[in-house]
């Protein structure tokens, strides 16, 4: 049924109509009953409206634009990912209230993008007045509120415009952040990164980028980061600078949660220092200490410092007397080093004793040579002989206190009485010195070995030292310098 509608100006008017539920007409001009009583409908829902089509309705003011309309359809209504392209809204000021956030002008250049060759965007990092763009492939570096111009032989200059996102330049280097933005971490002009599709760890600063897994450590990062890559991709790479030592911290964290590696890297040595026993996924610095969130946020017991410990956040490098080092989410890991003797790599060695500068308390668990090739042929098959690898090892060597005795042979510290030995370490000039007793098994033409030779030989030796359990325990251990006496040997 067709309707009259008497307005004062039929140009500022819009007559609308929308989609009713049960597509019967409804007028909102007068809501009559509340329900129609053919067909059971709340009046409310309305079918036809009438809009204003000028501002205030006046005859040939400014009309109203149509703007997006809700009722219309679209055609191709499937969602588009640009996984390569930066947008950004209007501006926000706190102190003025200006707050466009939400605004998206489509008549302005609001969008970015980058070469997606070079995979997604994976990480934004603002600095000064330039946007860095960490993707998949590479790193480039955005100007903000400015842009370059080039002049014919290529020199270029940069100009204030009004752009928000200026010209894009990429930095040297084929490198950029994987899947793993978790790995970043920053500290003044320096970025630290991970770049697992190529094994590498990256630090860009004003030099440019850097691959600091190169020193030393290029098999070691080789080998943990290809193991990252699971059938599940679950395997994470967590960074975080510590402000207290000034160290980049990275916690690789494959799909076996046993196999996690946490290391540190130092700026001043130019090389990672430590490995740690703790497993976090989140680490961050406020002021001068270094905190790190573990998987599971609870409240545990901490049987060695008698203290209950917040799981959730925990603070490292505490100033507090009452807690023992190397404890970390209430869990005790004895400290200890590993390295290599290896002077003049081409002569062949024996290795008599060692000695160290530091704190009292340190033992040595192993001592170990190179692999001599010479093993013990099996029972009718000589050509195995060469094949067997073994090496020469030593007992182990006690800490200065733990090895104390005295002439009747009583090693506990409270009770001795003068004279006093050392089975272990002995101090000498302020150094703590020790002989090697061989611990090996005879190999093939040897008349004497154990205990009766004194030494070990080999062209290299591999040992490792820690922290025995009693002396002063949980306070700290300085290990300055560790040294070998050798002679050449014909063996």
């Amino acid at each position: 049924m067709a309707a009259i509608i008497e307005v004062k100006y039929f140009n500022s008017f819009v007559l609308r109509k929308t989609t009713a539920n049960d597509g019967s007409p409804v007028w909102n001009g007068s809501r009559g009953d509340n329900t129609y009583p053919q067909s059971g409908v709340d009046n409310n829902n309305k079918e036809w409206f009438v809009e204003e089509a000028r501002i205030k309705g006046g005859y040939n003011n400014t009309s109203v634009s149509f703007g997006a309309r809700a009722y219309l359809i679209e055609e191709e209504p499937n969602s588009s990912k640009r996984i390569n392209a930066l947008i950004y809204s209007g501006i926000f000021n706190s102190r003025t209230g200006i707050n466009k956030t939400n605004v998206f002008s489509v008549g302005e250049d609001i969008t970015k993008a980058v070469d997606p060759a070079n995979g997604s965007i994976q990480k934004l990092y603002a600095e000064d007045t330039n946007l860095i763009v960490f993707q998949e492939s590479k790193v480039n570096r955005a100007l903000i509120d400015k842009d370059a111009i080039y002049s014919a032989e290529g020199q270029g200059s940069v100009t204030s415009t009004n752009l928000v996102i200026g010209q894009i330049v990429p930095y040297a280097g084929n490198y950029g952040i994987s899947r793993n933005p978790e790995s970043f971490a920053v500290f003044g002009y320096r970025k630290y990164f991970t770049d697992k599709d190529r094994n590498a760890v990256m630090r860009l600063s004003q030099d440019g980028l850097t691959e600091i897994s190169a020193y030393g450590m290029k098999d070691f990062f080789r080998d943990q980061l290809t193991d990252l890559d699971t059938v599940q991709s679950t395997g994470k790479v967590y960074g975080g600078w510590d402000n207290y030592t000034k160290q980049y911290v990275l916690s690789l964290q494959p799909a076996e949660s046993n196999k996690f590696k946490t290391i540190s890297y130092d700026e001043e040595v130019r090389g990672w220092t430590s490995f740690y026993s703790y497993k976090p996924v989140s680490m961050f610095s406020i002021k001068g200490s270094f905190y790190t969130v573990p998987k599971d946020a609870s409240f545990i017991s901490d049987s060695v410092n008698q203290v209950n410990i917040n799981k959730g956040v925990y603070m490292h490098s505490a100033s507090d007397v009452t807690t023992n080092r190397a404890t970390f989410y209430g869990e005790y890991q004895n400290p200890s080093i590993t390295f290599i003797f290896n002077p003049n790599p081409s002569i062949q060695k024996n290795f008599k004793t060692i000695s160290y500068e530091g704190s009292n308390g340190w033992q040595v668990e192993s001592f170990t040579s190179d692999p001599t090739g010479k093993g013990i042929p099996s029972y009718g098959q000589p050509e195995n002989y060469d094949t067997i690898e073994t090496n020469d090892t030593t007992q182990s060597i006690y800490s200065y206190n733990e090895g104390a005795y005295d002439s009747l042979g009583r090693v506990y510290p409270g009770q001795l009485v003068p004279p006093i030995y050392h089975a272990g370490f002995d101090r000498q000039e302020n150094r703590y010195v020790a002989n090697l007793v061989n611990n090996s098994q005879p190999a093939p033409g040897e008349i004497s070995f154990g205990g009766a030779v004194t030494g070990i030989k080999g062209y290299f030796a591999t040992v490792k030292m820690s922290v025995d359990g009693s002396t002063d325990f949980g306070k700290m251990k300085e290990l300055f310098a560790v040294s070998s006496e050798f002679v050449a040997s014909n063996y």
